[in-house]
C-alpha cells in the first residue's frame, strides 16, 4: 500500500490508516517531548495532544510529503503549551533512546544520563527543542526550524547557543568535577 493511498484514507477517517503514519513516529515523538519537557508523564500527555491535533487537522493537511515534520511541530507546541500551563521545569527526565542499542556498562551510562539531563537543564525549552530534532531525531537544522516555524539562522542560532551552554555544563572528559565533602569544602 503506497504511503499517499494511506495518508488520504487517514485524511478520510480510516483510524487504521492513521495508525499506520503514526505508529513509526511514536517512540521518537515520545523522547523527544521527554527531552523538552524532562518529565516523562507530561511527555505522555504531549504526544498524545499532538496526536489529537493530527487527528483533528489531518484533513486540512496540504503538504503530504511534510506530514513527519507537520506531527513533530503539532507535538513540540503541545509540550510548549503545557509548560506555559505548567509554568515551572520539571527536574526528572529519562534520556534513554528507544532505539538506541542497549549500553552494558550502566553505570557510565547512568552518569553521561545525569550529565547530559543537567546540561539540558540550563537550556529553554525552545532551545532544548531545537537539540532534540537535530540530534535526537536527526533532522537537518533547515528542517528543524521549518518544523519549528522559526528561521534557520534562529534554529542554528539556538543550537549554537544550546552547545555552548551545554559544554560549560558538562567537564570535559578526564577532568573530574571537584565533590565537596562535609563542610563545604573541595575534595
Amino acid at each position: 500500500m503506497e504511503r499517499p493511498d494511506v495518508l488520504e484514507r487517514a485524511k478520510q477517517g480510516d483510524q487504521e490508516a492513521f495508525a499506520v503514519l503514526v505508529d513509526p513516529q511514536l517512540a521518537r515523538l515520545d523522547a523527544t517531548a521527554r527531552l523538552i519537557l524532562r518529565d516523562p508523564d507530561l511527555a505522555r500527555d504531549a504526544v498524545q495532544e499532538g496526536l489529537i491535533r493530527a487527528w483533528r487537522d489531518l484533513p486540512r493537511l496540504r503538504e503530504a510529503h511534510r506530514f513527519e515534520a507537520w506531527l513533530y511541530r503539532l507535538t513540540v507546541n503541545a509540550c510548549f503549551d503545557l509548560i506555559r500551563q505548567r509554568r515551572r521545569r520539571p527536574i526528572e527526565v529519562e534520556l534513554e533512546a528507544s532505539d538506541a542499542p542497549v549500553v552494558p556498562d550502566h553505570a557510565a551510562a547512568l552518569i553521561e544520563a545525569e550529565l547530559i539531563d543537567r546540561a539540558l537543564g540550563r537550556l529553554e525549552p525552545g532551545h532544548r527543542a531545537v537539540v532534540a530534532l537535530h540530534f535526537l531525531v536527526g533532522m537537518p537544522l533547515t528542517e528543524v526550524a521549518a518544523t519549528l516555524r522559526i528561521p534557520v539562522g534562529t534554529a542554528k542560532s539556538r543550537l549554537h547557543h544550546s552547545l555552548k551552554t551545554m559544554r560549560a555544563t558538562v567537564p570535559p572528559p578526564g577532568d573530574p568535577a571537584p565533590s565537596t565533602v562535609s563542610g563545604g569544602q573541595l575534595a
